[in-house]
C-alpha cells in the first residue's frame, strides 16, 4: 500500500528563490538569547520568514551562541550550520504547511474539534499521547478514508524546503523526519524529498481486517511526550554525529534537546521570500 500511496504524491509548492549555497539566507539571520526554564532560548529572525524551532544537539561540545539580550554576529549562525552533520525536521507546519491530523480530521468532518486539541498539544498544556488519543477518537479514520484523503490531498510543502533538503543532502548532511504525525501521510513527503524510510520516526495508524480504525501504535516513541528526544537518542546511538540540529515548531520539538548534551535551543525563522 505504501508504494501505491507514494506513487500518488505530487508536491504543491509556492515558488521561491533557489538556494545557491547552504549558507544562503543564513547570513542575514539574527540571534537573540533569552532565559527559560530549560536553558537559553536564542531567537534567529529574518524578514518575511516561516517560524521554526531549532534545537542544536551538540553532545561533545558546548556551543555559546550569543549573550543575554544581545544580537550575535551572523558568522556564529553560519558556524553552527558549518558543523552540522545531521538535520532532523518536524513535518507538520514545518516541512509541510499543514497540520496533517487537522487536515485529515477536516476531510472526515471533525476539523474544528481536532484543531483545538492540536493547539493544546503543540503548546504542551496536555501530554502528547493524551491529545493524540483524544483527537483520533473524535473521527476514527478508516483505511479507506485515509486512502481517499491521500488520493485527493497531495502534500503541500513549505516554500524552500525541497531546495533546502537537496542542498543538505548535496553537502553530505543526513536528513531525518521526526514527527508526531502518521507514517501513512509522511511517507509520500519523504519520497518527494528523497529521504529514506529508515530515516523516518513517526506514528502509525492501526486498522482491523475490514479497514476499520482500531488505534495507533503506542510502541512508537513519537506517540508520547518526550518521544522526539528518544528518536534523536536512537539516531545518535547508531551514528558518530557530533552535531545535530532539530527544526520544528512545537513543544515536542523543544523536547528533542538531549539533557546534559550541551545543546542550545533556538527559535529559527527560515526565509520563504521569493
Amino acid at each position: 500500500m505504501e508504494a501505491l500511496l507514494t506513487s500518488r504524491a505530487v508536491p504543491v509548492q509556492v515558488p521561491c528563490r533557489k538556494l545557491s549555497s547552504l549558507s544562503d539566507d543564513l547570513s542575514c539571520l539574527e540571534l537573540r538569547r533569552y532565559p527559560c526554564r530549560r536553558g537559553g532560548v536564542s531567537i534567529m529572525s529574518h524578514p518575511r520568514l516561516v517560524r521554526l524551532v531549532t534545537a542544536s544537539v551538540q553532545p561533545q561540545r558546548v556551543s555559546a551562541l550569543g549573550h543575554q539580550g544581545n544580537t550575535a554576529p551572523s558568522k556564529e549562525i553560519l558556524d553552527l550550520w558549518g558543523n552540522v552533520e545531521a538535520v532532523c525536521f518536524d513535518v507538520d507546519s514545518t516541512v509541510c504547511v499543514d497540520e496533517g491530523i487537522d487536515e485529515l480530521a477536516e476531510f472526515c468532518g471533525a476539523g474544528k474539534a481536532v484543531a483545538e486539541w492540536t493547539a493544546r498539544a503543540m503548546g504542551g498544556s496536555v501530554p502528547f499521547e493524551e491529545a493524540l488519543a483524544a483527537r483520533l477518537s473524535l473521527f476514527k479514520p478508516s483505511l479507506s478514508k485515509v486512502d481517499e484523503y491521500l488520493e485527493k490531498t497531495p502534500p503541500r510543502l513549505s516554500p524552500g524546503i525541497e531546495e533546502l533538503v537537496k542542498k543538505l543532502r548535496d553537502n553530505k548532511i543526513d536528513v531525518y523526519l521526526i514527527s508526531g504525525g502518521f507514517r501513512q501521510m509522511i511517507n509520500p513527503v519523504a519520497s518527494i524529498l528523497g529521504i529514506p524510510r529508515e530515516n523516518i520516526f513517526a506514528n502509525n495508524l492501526l486498522f482491523g481486517n475490514s479497514g476499520e480504525f482500531v488505534g495507533f501504535d503506542e510502541k512508537e516513541p513519537t506517540s508520547r511526550s518526550g518521544g522526539k528526544a528518544k528518536a534523536v537518542q536512537h539516531i545518535r546511538k547508531g551514528s558518530s554525529y557530533k552535531t545535530m540540529v532539530m527544526i520544528g515548531d512545537g513543544a515536542t520539538d523543544l523536547e528533542a534537546r538531549i539533557p546534559g548534551g550541551g545543546g542550545l535551543v533556538h527559535m529559527l525563522r527560515w526565509s520563504s521570500a521569493s
